[in-house]
């Protein structure tokens, strides 16, 4: 699961309680951070995004990895990629994965100061194949956007999250 990502070592956690633990006074503590820049992967040939490699939000300097695998499983990592390394090992000769620095729903937020994190819980199993799976939310002045489960990839949403989910605030 690197994916030919440079320092890409995924540890996929499940449960709300369970990534709160192991991830959420890190997320708290970037709350007064400015989003500086952030990265994905887009393919060179078309300008598709991978949605399966990780996303990276960079806040003042502190490198936050998200990326979503399975129906329910998130990984957090912290500074481990290097997004100026050429991403290799691809199995796909059609396709060139690369870094990229632009992305539509993301670049909005960039140079703005981040006003809280939540993890928003989907509701449990018996709400859909997403039921139980955990997304990370970051809430500005000017709006916010989510890194989400989407089925077995990250998803980026933008705006007031679907009722579905249960806001779990983190706190400095």
């Amino acid at each position: 699961m690197k994916m030919g990502i440079s320092g890409f070592e995924p540890s996929f956690l499940t449960g709300v309680d369970t990534i709160r633990q192991a991830h959420g006074p890190r997320l708290a503590a970037l709350t007064g951070r400015r989003l500086t820049r952030f990265a994905l992967v887009r393919f060179a040939e078309d300008g598709d995004w991978y949605a399966d490699c990780p996303v990276i939000l960079d806040f003042d300097g502190v490198q936050l990895e998200v990326c979503h695998w399975k129906f329910d499983e998130l990984s957090i990592g912290w500074e481990t990629i290097d997004a100026a390394a050429t991403i290799t090992g691809w199995q796909c000769v059609e396709l060139t994965p690369q870094w990229s620095h632009s992305d539509e729903r993301l670049e909005p937020f960039v140079g703005q100061e981040l006003c809280e994190v939540s993890l928003l819980e989907r509701r449990p199993p018996g709400h859909g194949l997403a039921g139980g799976s955990v997304a990370v939310e970051f809430v500005f002045a000017h709006g916010c956007m989510r890194i989400v489960n989407g089925l077995d990839e990250n998803r980026i949403e933008v705006g007031a999250a679907h009722p579905d989910y249960v806001r779990h605030r983190l706190g400095r």
